[in-house]
């Protein structure tokens, strides 16, 4: 993915002319979608993206596209080459910020059927990017597949879960994979084994240049009941410490295996410290959650007087790991 366009830091009047430049081309490239696209897949100009992210904050997609085929999203990114705007994908919003001013260029998000569509055969699932962590967890479940519990409790899709690598409950996304099905940014499908495609903790290097189509994920063959009962274990523990308000899951990447960044913000006294309508978690002390009315600047802002405490206090630096997008407003 391309870096949200910005402008340059040019005298006023260049500015103002490079704006209305960046408006021509958006129109222009409206146009072209509306005639290119077919008329299931969703496209909308300036559309807010606060209700499409867990944290609901942020402002508006220049061009927002929901593609409703793998043709169709091959015809966005060659349409968004020829005209050089950015292509920012969108899952289901976990994981994210998004700044107030909103993002500029095409926000694609793969949520229609055909990127949605889960199968199963022996200990094996195969999963669009587009499909819900928690529908691919259930549908394993049903059919006695263990090993993927983990994901019923992400709030997410699973193009965003193999971006981020996520986790959860001890379990890593990309630890499950066997096959990944991508798209070069020119537009060449490639399907690679899990060994040729290099992760760590919360990132995956080749998803930040190829936007993930899909995957398969290996399990294991084990009964529909005890599958359930270590999944309910898994929600129980989850919803007993985790917060119910909006927010965007952790915030910050642990800053070591043996010292989480929850725990590191508790014991700085920071539970229920405020700026605006923006929390950390009386519950969960990595969560900063949106208690109705906050801007994206107000979850900036308390997530840096949280590091500026954590510097002061222990000399540790916290790495966010929810992905801040777009620009100020």
């Amino acid at each position: 993915m391309s870096t949200p366009w910005k402008l340059s830091s040019a005298p006023v009047a260049a500015k103002e002319a490079a704006a209305v430049d960046h408006a021509e081309v958006l129109s222009d490239l409206f146009r072209d979608f509306q005639v290119a696209l077919p008329a299931a897949t969703l496209l909308r100009r300036d559309e807010p993206l606060a209700a499409r992210t867990t944290l609901r904050v942020g402002g508006p997609a220049d061009i927002y596209v929901e593609p409703s085929s793998e043709n169709a999203l091959a015809s966005v990114l060659e349409l968004c080459r020829l005209r050089n705007l950015p292509v920012f994908l969108l899952g289901r919003g976990s994981n994210l910020l998004v700044r107030d001013g909103g993002i500029r260029g095409v926000v694609v998000r793969l949520s229609q059927a055909d990127f949605s569509q889960i199968e199963i055969e022996g200990d094996r699932v195969r999963a669009g990017a587009g499909a819900k962590l928690k529908d691919i967890a259930n549908a394993a479940r049903r059919a006695g597949v263990a090993g993927l519990e983990f994901l019923e409790g992400i709030p997410g899709s699973l193009g965003g879960a193999l971006r981020m690598n996520a986790g959860a409950m001890g379990g890593w996304t990309l630890e499950r994979v066997t096959q990944l099905r991508c798209v070069s940014p020119l537009g060449e499908i490639r399907e690679l084994p899990i060994a040729e495609v290099p992760f760590t903790y919360r990132s995956c290097p080749l998803l930040t240049t190829h936007i993930a189509l899909g995957a398969t994920l290996r399990g294991s063959n084990e009964t529909a009941e005890a599958v359930k009962t270590r999944m309910d274990g898994y929600s129980q523990k989850r919803w007993d410490s985790q917060p119910n308000q909006p927010s965007a899951g952790c915030t910050f990447k642990n800053p070591a295996p043996d010292l989480p960044a929850g725990k590191l913000i508790d014991q700085l006294g920071l539970k229920g410290t405020r700026v605006g309508d923006a929390m950390v978690s009386d519950v969960h002390a990595n969560f900063f959650v949106n208690l109705g009315s906050a801007t994206a600047r107000n979850v900036l802002d308390l997530i840096e007087l949280v590091r500026v405490r954590a510097r002061e206090a222990h000399g540790v630096e916290l790495e966010t790991e929810v992905e801040i997008v777009g620009e100020d407003e």
